[in-house]
């Protein structure tokens, strides 16, 4: 995972019933398990430094081993970053296995490198899978500098439900580099927070909004603020409300805390 606070330490819950996965390739995940999505499945506990560097080592033996080593190579640097990883990395990329590709993306989320940008863009728009869309998606936000604000927007408007959970998340780093890309980034936010189908997209939204809240001029700050306010008042999902008061809270806007404030005070917040 990236080092800096997501909105979900891992992927939220969702439906995979909107993604592209062939009977071929799923018969070759429930064969392999113990891979599933390294996003899902990631050690949170503390490693020491010999550790890492141990592990590290063997992942760059592992990489250029047959394809179940490489396998375990990438579930390495999924957690762990080592340059000398990177060039075993790209080639990944554009494996013919989805699962090697998921996996590649997922390494270079935590690797990033400025050579992985066009590859991992060119997936994000192109590859039929979606659970590599997935990880593109989330890797992306590790690149804020990179041009990548409108394909995540793209995807944000267009992909299904598990590429725009993280498309949206990736948004709140993508255009927290700067004002320029923080209004249109807002833009898109403050549009799925009202639109999108998926409580778990919505939320994310309110999540990124709350982020960019500071890079943002004041007519748009009070637009996000009116709508995280509609949308703690109105959404039909509990989570998402939660999600949309919290945002709100973490402003730490005098004004904003005193709307919640008579809000609690009238009966219509607990």
């Amino acid at each position: 995972m990236p080092d800096d606070v997501q909105p979900y330490p891992l992927p939220f819950p969702e439906s995979s019933g909107g993604l592209v996965l062939d009977p071929e390739v799923l018969a070759l995940e429930l064969a392999q398990e113990l891979l599933g999505d390294p996003l899902d499945e990631l050690d949170t506990s503390e490693p020491t430094a010999l550790d890492v560097a141990a592990e590290c080592d063997a992942g760059i033996t592992w990489l250029n081993g047959s394809q179940e080593q490489r396998m375990q190579g990438l579930r390495i640097f999924c957690e762990h970053r080592d340059p000398r990883a990177v060039p075993l990395l790209l080639p990944l990329l554009s494996a013919s296995c989805p699962i090697l590709r998921m996996s590649a993306v997922y390494a270079l989320g935590r690797n990033p490198h400025p050579l992985a940008v066009e590859p991992l863009l060119s997936l994000l728009a192109g590859d039929d899978n979606g659970y590599v869309r997935k990880a593109v998606a989330w890797s992306l936000g590790n690149y804020p500098d990179a041009p990548v604000l409108n394909p995540l927007i793209r995807s944000l408007q267009l992909d299904v439900a598990a590429v725009r959970l993280w498309a949206a998340s990736s948004l709140a780093d993508a255009g927290g580099t700067g004002a320029a890309k923080a209004d249109p980034a807002a833009a898109q936010l403050l549009l799925s927070l009202r639109i999108d189908s998926e409580p778990a997209v919505r939320s994310n939204s309110a999540w990124g909004l709350g982020r960019l809240y500071t890079d943002l001029v004041e007519p748009r700050q009070q637009e996000v603020v009116e709508s995280l306010l509609h949308t703690m008042l109105h959404d039909a999902e509990p989570s998402v409300r939660d999600e949309a008061r919290l945002a709100l809270e973490q402003l730490e806007q005098p004004e904003v805390l005193e709307r919640l404030q008579t809000l609690v005070d009238e009966g219509l917040l607990h």
